[in-house]
């Protein structure tokens, strides 16, 4: 039978700070040895700051370090701190508010695609065993006056360590916070406590805000009285689809065979995302705030582009095989086809994209009503890539079939990405086939656009949802693509030649909001010509209102 010898609880703080410091922050360690220099001053350098984080970390358990919170806390930190640093080891995540809503917004099978033997293994080595050891140490504590007072002197000991190594080493340890602010998000447990703070900060105000409606004003243009038929505008709304792999965009492999074969596409080289993660870069790119301004609390009491649309007078539909519009499509009609019993398509409470497809041209067929038609497609979600395409749009090999990415070479990663990209194309090429079969009877067009890019393994980063200013341009470069009907075009007055010859001008999502209401002939006060990348290519627009030339 274990007998552990009863301790003091500043015992106990000293080494719940050290077993933290060590034990959880191995990415820590590995990203400061690698941007300090490897010699007695980078060492010095590496030595202070981990003094400093030993001494914070006393200061603040020392301050819970009471009989009926100590424990408790310390074995929370432990199971969530061996979590975070399984994913952080893994994937390269930098923990923030941002990180943190995207966990919180995910779905069960995005969770499910996660799980692996070995995050079970960090819980159960670095989280459940010490646990354990902790409930079975008995803490020896003094009476309350004497209690206080260890405390005070533990307390004030720590935070004069910290001031002391602080300004020891003033000049390098500036200048290392000041060029590399992904340390904090870095360490373990105050990153993701952190994070919490301000996720649930955010929770709070939104809660606080009043609902704001947009476009009151909205209506169509006069010009939709010489259309002579209905139109349907299709939005795809692709996932984790990086511009580099695109074949059409340059890429060295070709990842999109039949889209380049698509007479009319255009494709646009230079598109930037508003976000990294789904949770930022859907709402914000069908919102009007563009991504400087964009406010995540804001954006959840505020309508946005399809509100906008649907007031003009326009059917919209978002129909999703992903996790959900975040918001976008509260007031629209939703059709969510992501857990449909199609034994072709569907397996495991996931459907692969061309579920979106399903029944279009019946859709089609009976259209009474202009309509906007938004895919959000399932795409290139990550880790299990390979999960994501049929077996027969598999054209490069090996892949990665594992979610633990850091434990496959590159090379297969990007196989298993590239398929993706493959099987992408398949059903935007469909589509758009389907779309061009029908503009006898329809006026037809396509859009698609990326919520945001990936990173297979580049700066030893995977998936997405690294902060803005910190995510390598994988993340934000993202694939976008127009193709228009000829009769879309001579009832909406697109001039395609012109998008083609403008195609690498600069652009990002806070371009769709506004682009969207130009091609759809929207009036509107939230209308912003600067901001509608067909604006040079279709009819003019005189004091805000559009009208053909």
């Amino acid at each position: 039978m274990l007998t552990i010898k009863a301790v003091r609880p500043e015992w106990v703080t000293l080494a719940a700070s050290a077993f933290l410091l060590v034990a959880f922050n191995l990415v820590l360690w590995q990203h400061l040895l690698a941007i300090t220099t490897a010699d007695a001053r980078g060492l010095l350098m590496c030595v202070a700051f981990g003094l400093m984080i030993f001494c914070a970390f006393n200061l603040v358990l020392t301050l819970v370090a009471f009989r009926p919170l100590l424990k408790p806390v310390l074995m929370l930190l432990f199971l969530i701190s061996a979590g975070v640093a399984y994913f952080m080891a893994q994937y390269g995540v930098l923990v923030d508010a941002g990180m943190l809503r995207n966990f919180a917004e995910t779905n069960a099978t995005e969770v499910r695609d996660l799980l692996s033997l070995k995050l079970f293994v960090y819980i159960g080595l670095l989280g459940v065993l010490p646990c354990w050891l902790l409930f079975k140490t008995p803490i020896n504590y003094r009476r309350w006056p004497k209690e206080l007072l260890s405390k005070l002197l533990v307390g004030v000991a720590s935070a004069a360590v910290i001031g002391v190594v602080a300004l020891a080493n003033y000049q390098g340890l500036s200048s290392l916070f000041r060029n590399h602010h992904e340390l904090r998000l870095m360490v373990v447990p105050s990153n993701y406590i952190g994070a919490s703070l301000g996720y649930l900060r955010e929770q709070v105000a939104s809660a606080k805000q009043p609902f704001i409606t947009l476009g009151e004003d909205a209506s169509r243009n006069p010009a939709w009285q010489t259309h002579g038929r209905k139109s349907l505008t299709v939005l795809v709304v692709g996932e984790s689809a990086r511009a580099e792999n695109f074949g059409i965009l340059g890429y060295h492999r070709d990842t999109t065979p039949t889209l380049d074969k698509e007479a009319g596409l255009i494709a646009f080289t230079d598109v930037h995302s508003c976000g990294t993660e789904t949770a930022v870069s859907v709402p914000c790119m069908f919102s009007n705030m563009g991504r400087k301004n964009y406010d995540a609390s804001k954006a959840k009491n505020e309508e946005g582009l399809l509100d906008v649309l649907k007031r003009a007078g326009l059917e919209v539909i978002w129909r999703d095989n992903q996790s959900g519009c975040k918001g976008t499509c509260d007031r629209v009609t939703l059709q969510d086809v992501s857990n449909l019993k199609d034994p072709t398509l569907c397996a495991n409470s996931e459907c692969r994209d061309e579920i979106l497809l399903q029944g279009l041209q019946h859709f089609i067929d009976t259209l009474d009503k202009d309509t906007v038609l938004v895919l959000h497609q399932m795409g290139s979600h990550g880790p299990e890539y390979f999960k994501r395409y049929p077996k027969e749009y598999e054209h490069f090999t090996p892949v990665c079939e594992s979610n633990a990415l850091n434990n496959c070479s590159r090379d297969s990663i990007v196989n298993g990405y590239d398929n993706t990209l493959v099987y992408t194309d398949h059903v935007l090429s469909t589509l758009i086939d389907l779309l061009r079969a029908n503009q006898d009877k329809v006026d037809t067009a396509m859009l698609y656009l990326s919520d945001h890019g990936e990173s297979l393994g580049e700066y030893n980063l995977f998936l997405h949802g690294t902060p803005y200013m910190l995510a390598p341009e994988q993340q934000k470069h993202v694939a976008m693509l127009a193709w228009f009907s000829d009769s879309y075009q001579k009832s909406f007055s697109v001039d395609t030649h012109c998008l083609q010859l403008s195609r690498e001008k600069p652009l990002s999502q806070d371009n769709l909001f506004h682009s969207m209401l130009g091609l759809l002939e929207v009036n509107s006060q939230v209308y912003n010509r600067d901001l509608d990348l067909f604006a040079n290519c279709r009819g003019a627009v005189i004091d805000g209102v559009l009208a053909r030339e």
